[in-house]
């Protein structure tokens, strides 16, 4: 049984280095996991005075009731300055408000990231680990992804052409799923 994901992109660029990492682990996880890449790029700075009787903006409630209904979360963010980038933080705040009705509550969740450093996002990925249980997300610990993002790898329309790169996202996927699985 196939599992719908909501995935976040924390970068907005078309062709940023995340959105192809995301991209190719839609790949390889087809058949097991839908993923649903939800926009965030044309919400609104969070500003609590944009609530009106307890809606927000369209552009927060069409991302809200898109990562309500996944049954599952995958946060992909860049590096920026050690951190997550403002723009992943945004949504995560937009989803939790108004108090008691948070979209993150009790989803199964993993986040993942690449960039061009040898280590990856390690150190976002320490931060956004920390936002996923605050917002009450049951984030997968292990195994963990930090991925030096070699372009090399990739074909012209994204699909990963080197085997090794290609086992390391299929293994995570399943890891994924599994974990999803375990909370159904």
């Amino acid at each position: 049984m196939s599992r719908s994901v909501a995935v976040l992109v924390g970068s907005l660029r078309a062709r940023s280095i995340n959105r192809i990492t995301a991209k190719a682990l839609a790949r390889v996880a087809e058949g097991s996991l839908d993923f649903d890449f939800v926009e965030i790029g044309d919400l609104p700075l969070y500003n609590e005075d944009l609530w009106q009787n307890g809606r927000g903006p369209a552009p927060v409630e069409r991302m809200k009731a898109q990562v309500a209904a996944a049954d599952a979360v995958l946060l992909v963010s860049p590096e920026y300055n050690r951190a997550v980038p403002g723009v992943l933080c945004n949504a995560l705040d937009w989803g939790s408000r108004p108090s008691g009705t948070s979209v993150w509550s009790r989803k199964p969740a993993a986040c993942v990231g690449a960039s061009q450093g040898a280590i990856g996002t390690a150190a976002a990925q320490v931060h956004l680990k920390a936002r996923m249980v605050t917002l009450g997300m049951v984030a997968m610990g292990h195994p963990e992804f930090y991925l030096r993002f070699e372009p090399e790898k990739y074909a012209e329309d994204g699909s990963v052409q080197d085997e090794n790169l290609r086992k390391f996202l299929q293994t995570y996927m399943d890891a994924f799923a599994r974990h999803i699985e375990r909370l159904d």
